[in-house]
């Protein structure tokens, strides 16, 4: 009986050391189930690191992303600053093309009435004529005939611009053309008293000037 307790008191101090003794990994998991374990590991820290966008970058490969970013962001402004400068060019030059147009119309207007006048004021002497062929006009057929082609000749004109010069109180060499004159102490300005040759102006511009006889 006392070699059975003896063996029970041995069987609990071993039980006891071994509560004592620290659990061992490779001692409880078999080397091979460790390698998977720590794989999995890898690959859940791999897939946590892609899933949150974060990448690990060395102190040069920084530096060197850094540069490149400023020399894309140096070559950003570059391109920035030569397209507002473009844009600026092609706003000037249409500005000029469009003050050369309305230039180039003003002048094309201006020319166009300046060859109407110069064929007006060619004309101006058949009118001359017609005026002093009825001045003697007896009435006859002829005469009446005369009178409307010089009234239809007069109409066509004043639709292309003729308008005559008026000639009556004051001389104003801006439109007169005094070529003859009487003296008259008691008058203090040149009166017209006499149209010897009609004016006329075309579109606001006189071509040829009234010749009058003034009395001053």
């Amino acid at each position: 009986m006392k070699d059975n307790g003896s063996n029970a008191c041995v069987t609990e101090e071993v039980m006891a050391k071994d509560k004592k003794k620290p659990v061992q990994q490779d001692e409880k998991m078999p080397a091979e189930a460790h390698e998977t374990v720590e794989q999995n590991s890898a690959e859940n820290r791999a897939e946590n690191s892609e899933d949150n966008g974060g990448v690990t970058l060395s102190k040069d490969e920084f530096e060197r992303a850094k540069a490149e970013i400023e020399r894309m962001n140096a070559e950003i402004e570059t391109l920035k600053k030569s397209a507002d400068e473009a844009i600026g060019d092609a706003q000037r030059i249409q500005a000029e093309f469009n003050n050369f147009r309305k230039r180039n119309a003003s002048v094309r207007a201006e020319s166009y009435d300046d060859g109407i006048r110069e064929t007006i004021k060619n004309i101006l002497p058949v009118l001359d004529n017609f005026e002093r062929a009825l001045a003697t006009s007896d009435g006859s057929p002829f005469s009446k005939g005369m009178e409307q082609i010089q009234k239809q000749l007069l109409d066509c004109l004043k639709k292309s611009g003729l308008e005559e010069i008026e000639a009556e109180g004051v001389f104003d060499p801006n439109m007169h053309d005094a070529v003859m004159r009487d003296e008259d102490d008691r008058q203090a300005a040149f009166l017209l008293q006499a149209v010897n040759q009609k004016g006329y102006r075309v579109k606001g511009k006189i071509i040829r000037h009234t010749m009058v006889k003034v009395k001053s």
